[in-house]
């Protein structure tokens, strides 16, 4: 069915454009917010007795577009997000982030005319990210994706028991002996060993009886 739109309406049109559109879709979304009227003798003549307002209202939309913009490609942002070593970031930088970056700035953007590359940047680099404006109007923004290197936790080694080492220090403690001091030592020990008195035998136990 032809409408005739009461105000602007996103990838459709603007106030006072004519356009045909599905029935359902006028029903059920432009007629109950406002945002036209079917299309016929009587709102054609309502239209055309505001045509001059509404080319009033369409310039100011122009001017205001061409200032915004003139500013918008005067600045540049710069996002920094954590990234590996290849540049590769753990994350995406996307419209929305654009859109947060320029509200900084005090440039309010709708987030749904920004278009990143690829829909969203995923290494750092610089960028051209376009900013749809009013009617055919297009601002080029420069943003500048930086990576933060992320640190990797080092966990400290503990120490490793020192035995070979401590062992080879007590070797070097004890006295050195002349052989045949060492072939007495060893004599003592062995006399020690025979002259040891019997150890106590075991008393049997019930199971071995």
């Amino acid at each position: 069915m032809k409408v005739i739109l009461n105000n602007d309406v996103p990838n459709l049109g603007e106030l006072g454009d004519v356009k045909e559109v599905a029935m359902g879709y006028a029903r059920n979304f432009l007629f109950p917010r406002n945002l036209a009227y079917a299309f016929n003798q009587k709102t054609a003549q309502l239209f055309e007795r505001r045509k001059t307002e509404i080319e009033e209202l369409k310039a100011a939309k122009r001017m205001a577009s061409a200032s915004l913009k003139e500013k918008l490609e005067a600045e540049e942002i710069s996002v920094t997000v954590p990234a590996g070593t290849n540049g590769k970031l753990y994350g995406a930088v996307t419209g929305h982030t654009v859109a947060d970056e320029l509200l900084k700035k005090g440039i309010e953007i709708d987030r749904k005319k920004i278009e990143v590359p690829g829909r969203s940047i995923k290494s750092v680099g610089s960028y051209k990210i376009l900013v749809r404006l009013y009617d055919k109007e297009e601002a080029t923004v420069r943003l500048v994706v930086i990576g933060s290197e992320v640190k990797a936790e080092t966990h400290e080694e503990s120490p490793r028991p020192q035995r070979r080492r401590r062992s080879e220090e007590q070797d070097r403690e004890r006295p050195q002996l002349t052989p045949e001091e060492d072939a007495a030592a060893q004599a003592a020990a062995f006399e020690a060993a025979v002259n040891a008195p019997p150890r106590p035998q075991r008393r049997p136990r019930r199971e071995d009886r």
